[in-house]
């Protein structure tokens, strides 16, 4: 049982404090109801600093700053609230039920303020809005359609399907990167340890016979020293730093962010793949909000803010504008050229039918396909081009040792 500290005003307008014992916020706020005090100003937890709490309580309080919500605990949060608040479960009761099942610390700690919140009167949505960490504006728009439109539980399933997409396709590109990175990180260790271990030592039998090392020995033996001398390496890491802290002050800027972007859009191979991604999560996200009854401008604008390109934000916001002056989507995308032409043409017959939200699901549906297949042809270009590249590395440095031998064999020859 935990001692919780309530500021509670009367009837005359005077603050006192009462404490409590209960096992949760939420049964501490009902005990203190059920003593006829129903005016509480704050409740929360006793203090007591004691050197183990407090400790144990920074111990929390790191946890929770290095812990992310992320969107398959949103994803599953919305499946099983959904279901709670469809059989008849309180929205109090249902959130309480949700936060103590919760294994993420700061979905827990918020789903227990939500309650809080929601007890004293305020509206899902509303409490939602304070906590940006977790939630962020497409999903609190989603839950505001909801509670005004009466259809909380439909609009939480709907959010949990589209969630469960977006993770599907992030677990889709992480896949298609995983593969690069390891080998990656892999061939970059054995080269370190046959450069800085291994040619060191056939270093001193060469120099002892002295034999006349090619061209490509002494060039891996430069690399060896400079690799073990401390000057050369805190020069190129901060060569290294100093690129980073450049590249993000550029990509900070307006121009930066916007040049970058549309760079990354024309990259071979992987610029194809960031566009029918961003087209997939567009037509997703913007479908789920319109068939939600989020009005069409509220939703452009929170596409546009989710976007994660700022080369797409400004083709969503140019069709936001469009359609304020009685313009099409359609046409406002075709002119920015960002989004494939087949998504274009879907979109726009969507627009002429009346059926925007069902041709936005299927243009979703055939570009996370796309994705799928582009980045199951990515690893298949990559997975050779990484084997060259780990066999060139380590090639390099067998011939730099090997070919001192062969000279030596024909100068005894």
């Amino acid at each position: 049982m935990t001692t919780y500290v309530a500021r509670i005003q009367d009837n005359d307008g005077r603050i006192s404090q009462r404490k409590v014992t209960a096992s949760s916020l939420g049964e501490a706020r009902t005990v203190l109801q059920s003593q006829g005090y129903t005016r509480i100003q704050s409740l929360r937890q006793a203090q007591n600093f004691n050197l183990t709490k407090l400790l144990d309580f920074d111990l929390q309080t790191i946890n929770m700053a290095l812990t992310n919500v992320t969107v398959k605990d949103k994803a599953i949060f919305s499946r099983q609230f959904a279901v709670l608040v469809n059989a008849g479960v309180g929205m109090v009761r249902s959130l309480g039920v949700m936060a103590e099942q919760a294994t993420n610390p700061k979905l827990k700690k918020t789903l227990w303020e939500l309650s809080s919140d929601v007890q004293e009167g305020n509206s899902l949505s509303d409490s939602m809005r304070k906590h940006p960490q977790c939630f962020d504006g497409l999903y609190v728009s989603m839950v505001q359609a909801g509670e005004v439109g009466g259809v909380l539980d439909e609009v939480m399933n709907r959010l949990a399907t589209l969630l469960e997409d977006v993770a599907r396709l992030q677990n889709q590109i992480k896949s298609a990167l995983t593969y690069p990175v390891i080998v990656t990180i892999l061939a970059v260790a054995i080269f370190l340890i046959m450069t800085v271990f291994v040619l060191p030592t056939f270093e001193g039998i060469f120099n002892q016979l002295h034999v006349q090392l090619p061209a490509l020995t002494r060039f891996m033996l430069a690399i060896s020293d400079a690799i073990r001398t401390p000057q050369y390496v805190a020069i190129t890491l901060l060569v290294i730093a100093g690129l980073v802290f450049a590249y993000r002050t550029y990509y900070a800027t307006p121009a930066g962010h916007r040049t970058i972007d549309g760079l990354s859009l024309r990259v071979p191979l992987f610029g194809e793949l960031i566009r029918k991604a961003a087209t997939a999560r567009f037509s997703r996200t913007f479908g789920a909000l319109s068939r939600s009854g989020v009005p069409i401008l509220t939703a452009l604008a929170i596409v546009r803010d989710t976007a994660g390109n700022v080369v797409i934000s400004n083709a969503i916001e140019q069709a936001r504008h469009e359609i304020q002056t009685g313009g099409m989507i359609s046409i406002a995308l075709q002119k920015e050229r960002v989004f494939p032409h087949m998504a274009i043409q879907m979109i726009s017959i969507g627009e002429e039918t009346g059926e925007i939200d069902q041709m936005l699901s299927k243009v979703a549906d055939f570009y996370e396909n796309e994705v799928e297949e582009a980045v199951k042809s990515l690893t298949s270009i990559i997975e050779p081009l990484m084997i060259v590249v780990v066999g060139g590395m380590v090639g390099a440095v067998l011939l730099s040792m090997y070919l001192p031998l062969f000279t030596l064999y024909n100068h005894l020859g």
